[in-house]
């Protein structure tokens, strides 16, 4: 791997515990901020330097959300990097446990995901030196006072870093805001404490987010979300369906009886998805409901002529999916559907133009200028109003456009 020099907020990152230090009495570090600062490369180097230096023979953990998402954001890069550095390390991946050496010392790492409140069980019993927290904010509560409990061995520390959230997360609220009593050193880092970013993807990282999410991921604030969800969606984010011959075509549903029905028709053209059609019905409006088999027709309506690959629906609507499953023309995914992330993935899909509205699919522009945040709640929620086909276009781009390989299927069969 190579480095750049470091910039003076990294280099404190990496030295703090040293004994030379001012901030080496500490019993914590927080590093929270914008996205792709460089904060985690350098906070885990630096646990491993501290844990090596301090310890030998002891266990340490290391967390995120999953174990898989660990593996991915922390371990990869760390070990290469330990690697090229003279380090020796054996992986055992049966039991998630790294073992690194240096000269004489050596310790045990293990890794653990805080996915939910269960997972706080997975880390009972263990005897922990140091713990790092790869996005706490991520993470539960629960499962990150279970880990600092077992911290119990003299000397140890606790090592935390996150890109920011909602002002009320209790993450903000019980470390961030009182971190002085904790005594934890705390490192807020912009986007320009990376060295590694040219200025042109400096540009790209601050033109992917819009509201609140950029005060957040560029400029690392506690903020909470107000006003529209996709602010950056005006006229010209909208076009005409264009005249190509498509490489592929799918469907998104959020399905409804009393409330509305939202199908988005999708075609697949270097790389970008356009959503060119759209079946929209709303029974209060309409003034009647419709079936589930009257549903059904119009999906094949909307497809009609088109070989659709995929349909992604609503988790909740298990009388639907049956429906479609049992007519055995479509291949059936129920939907991905973490709002938040959704949300997430889906502004950046439309600013970076994976994604493009077609101005023939009325409901959906009209939707995306009354799709609000809901104020008056202390997490990041939307209004539950004007979400239909909102949550349509979020299933696909979390379940179709961003699922990856780890997405699973339930494939329609005649029987």
């Amino acid at each position: 791997m190579e480095f750049k020099t470091f910039s003076k907020k990294q280099l404190c990152a990496l030295g703090w515990w040293c004994k030379n230090s001012p901030y080496k009495n500490c019993d914590a570090v927080i590093c929270d901020g914008a996205v792709r600062s460089g904060k985690t490369l350098c906070m885990s180097i630096s646990f491993i330097l501290w844990s090596l230096s301090a310890f030998n023979g002891r266990d340490f953990a290391i967390c995120g959300k999953t174990v898989r998402g660990v593996r991915r954001n922390v371990v990869s890069p760390l070990l290469s990097t330990l690697r090229e550095l003279g380090f020796s390390v054996n992986e055992r991946l049966s039991l998630n446990l790294i073992e690194i050496e240096y000269g004489k010392m050596r310790n045990r790492y293990y890794l653990f995901g805080g996915r939910d409140e269960s997972s706080a069980a997975l880390i009972q019993g263990i005897t922990l030196a140091g713990v790092l927290f790869d996005e706490v904010a991520l993470m539960p509560r629960s499962f990150v006072e279970q880990a600092i409990a077992r911290c119990s061995v003299g000397g140890s520390k606790f090592w935390f870093n996150c890109n920011p959230e909602h002002p009320g997360h209790w993450f903000y609220r019980e470390w961030i805001l009182k971190r002085k009593e904790k005594n934890a050193l705390y490192l807020h880092f912009k986007m320009e404490d990376n060295p590694s970013l040219s200025p042109k993807m400096l540009k790209r990282y601050k033109s992917l987010y819009s509201g609140a999410f950029y005060r957040r991921f560029v400029e690392g604030k506690w903020v909470a979300a107000q006003g529209a969800v996709y602010p950056f969606m005006t006229e010209e984010m909208f076009a005409e369906v264009p005249l190509y011959d498509f490489e592929d075509y799918a469907v998104s549903i959020d399905y409804g009886t009393v409330n509305p029905a939202s199908f988005g028709l999708w075609g697949l053209f270097d790389g970008v998805w356009y959503r060119i059609d759209e079946y929209y019905f709303d029974s209060r409006r309409e003034g009647f409901q419709r079936t589930d088999e009257e549903h059904y027709r119009e999906l094949e309506r909307l497809c009609e002529g088109k070989a659709v690959s995929t349909v992604t629906v609503d988790p909740s609507a298990a009388s639907f999916i049956e429906v479609i499953r049992r007519h055995g023309q479509f291949t059936v995914i129920p939907a991905r559907n973490n709002v938040l992330d959704g949300i997430r993935q889906t502004a950046a899909a439309l600013k970076d133009k994976r994604v493009v509205i077609c101005r023939k699919c009325a409901d959906s522009i009209r939707e995306f200028s009354l799709y609000r945040w809901n104020e008056s709640s202390v997490n990041d929620v939307p209004i539950k109003e004007n979400d239909h086909a909102m949550d349509d276009i979020r299933y696909f781009v979390a379940t179709i456009l961003n699922g990856g390989s780890d997405g699973f299927f339930v494939v329609a069969a005649e029987r």
